[in-house]
């Protein structure tokens, strides 16, 4: 007996409607960056940018003519994506609004309550983001939440759009994103942090700079990938490398007499108490 087969073709992802950026900076040269890549056309991207420098980069970067101030071309834009300072969005609403009224906005602005930016914008369409620096490389970890008016289809375009910045993460109560900031917003930080002290730790046993740095990295990003892609949960995985009486063991010993991990949760939680205020702050506009 003969079977037939057939083989439907992939389906390409839908493509996507104009972007506006208001906002030229490193996290927006991301997005634009990753999208360019995956054969997005510079002339579907209007980008507003009050620097020179920005908009020199963003030409010579990607082709892009960056304007200095909001005008109607934003208008053909299906998506508005806020890639401004906090303290800087209220006021820079102001001549976008009367452009893009019917689009979906997308803010990675931190700390910008979504009731703000519904306001200051004029449409309930928004959806609230907290990227962190690794989308620079395509490695980021983004955390979203949507207003009840965005829809299934709205969400799935902002999935399009930022997934070339890495994974993604939505969140059903927009409190949540504290502690996303808390936790992937500054945990770049945190990482560099340790990776600086392991470097220096190194140099002080003998190493050069270079090879502490190496190893402190390349640690780092073993230990993250292995994390990733096991199923154990990382206290197992610690217990593992761990032998009583061994090296590892001793170091254990040693952070946990300092009380490192209890420390490091207060820490994490300052960030997340102050990620709240800033929102209040910021908000207010």
């Amino acid at each position: 007996m003969t079977i037939a087969v057939t083989f439907l073709p992939r389906t390409a992802p839908a493509p996507l409607p104009p972007i506006a950026f208001i906002g030229g900076g490193n996290m927006a040269s991301a997005i634009i960056g990753g999208l360019i890549q995956q054969g997005t056309p510079a002339a579907a991207f209007e980008v507003v940018e009050p620097f020179e420098a920005a908009r020199t980069k963003l030409a010579q970067s990607f082709g892009i003519t960056a304007q200095a101030e909001a005008s109607e071309a934003l208008s053909r834009c299906g998506v508005v994506v806020w890639a401004v300072k906090p303290q800087a969005f209220a006021e820079a609403a102001k001549p976008v609004r009367a452009f893009a009224g019917d689009a979906l906005h997308l803010s990675v602005a931190a700390g910008i309550p979504s009731d703000s930016i519904a306001r200051w914008v004029g449409t309930e369409r928004v959806v609230r983001a907290m990227p962190n620096t690794p989308a620079l490389v395509g490695q980021g970890m983004t955390g979203l939440f949507a207003r009840p008016d965005v829809t299934s289809a709205d969400r799935a375009l902002v999935s399009q759009l930022l997934t070339p910045t890495g994974e993604l993460l939505w969140v059903d109560a927009e409190p949540a994103l504290d502690a996303v900031t808390a936790m992937s917003g500054s945990g770049p930080a945190y990482v560099f942090y340790f990776i600086e002290a392991m470097t220096e730790a190194g140099v002080e046993m003998g190493l050069t700079p270079d090879q502490a740095q190496r190893l402190a990295i390349g640690t780092f990003t073993g230990a993250s990938a292995l994390a990733h892609s096991a199923t154990e949960p990382p206290s197992v995985l610690r217990e593992r490398v761990t032998s009583k009486g061994g090296t590892t063991y001793a170091a254990i010993t040693s952070l946990e007499g300092a009380d490192i991990k209890a420390q490091f949760k207060i820490a994490i939680r300052a960030a997340q108490k102050r990620a709240a205020e800033l929102g209040e702050e910021f908000g207010r506009g």
